[in-house]
């Protein structure tokens, strides 16, 4: 079935396509809103209609997916849990905040947990290097993290339904 946005997503992306003065140099939100659109994916027909609205190929819109970690090319977990990696993070710890992810949610980075709920990631830098470590979720951060307040997160997380 072929990818479509609904009459108020089109609204949107017409909103962003005036902000750009291309059609190119909007790939990048205009994959958000399709992704966002798509249960938090980008599918092969996300990717065949985003080349197609803006013009460019297919190549290099899945250049673009590819190359930027936010852009998910499986259907993730309800939720993303996001650890951050970087410098500032792992001198204060984000190692064992991810390990004890990991331990809880009972999967590895880049798995999701049978239930669907959550999905584990890392990424290199989240800029928030002054309240490390920290994790994302989803849109949210949770910053100056203990593992008492990652057990506090993940439980909510855990039995949101």
């Amino acid at each position: 079935m072929a990818f479509a946005l609904s009459a108020e997503h089109e609204k949107e992306l017409e909103r962003i396509l005036s902000r750009y003065p291309n059609k190119m140099a909007a790939c990048i939100p205009v994959l958000h809103l399709c992704q966002d659109a798509n249960e938090h994916w980008v599918s092969d027909e996300v990717i065949a209609f985003v080349a197609e609205r803006l013009g460019l190929s297919t190549a290099h819109v899945a250049g673009v997916v590819t190359f930027y970690h936010l852009f998910n090319r499986e259907k993730p977990g309800k939720h993303q849990v996001w650890v951050c990696r970087t410098l500032s993070c792992a001198l204060r710890g984000s190692e064992s905040i991810l390990r004890h992810c990991e331990k809880r949610l009972g999967v590895h980075v880049g798995g999701t947990t049978p239930d669907g709920k959550v999905t584990l990631r890392t990424s290199e830098c989240l800029a928030s290097c002054g309240s490390a470590p920290m994790m994302q979720v989803d849109k949210t951060y949770h910053e100056n993290l203990t593992i008492e307040e990652v057990d506090r997160v993940l439980d909510d997380l855990l039995k949101d339904s």
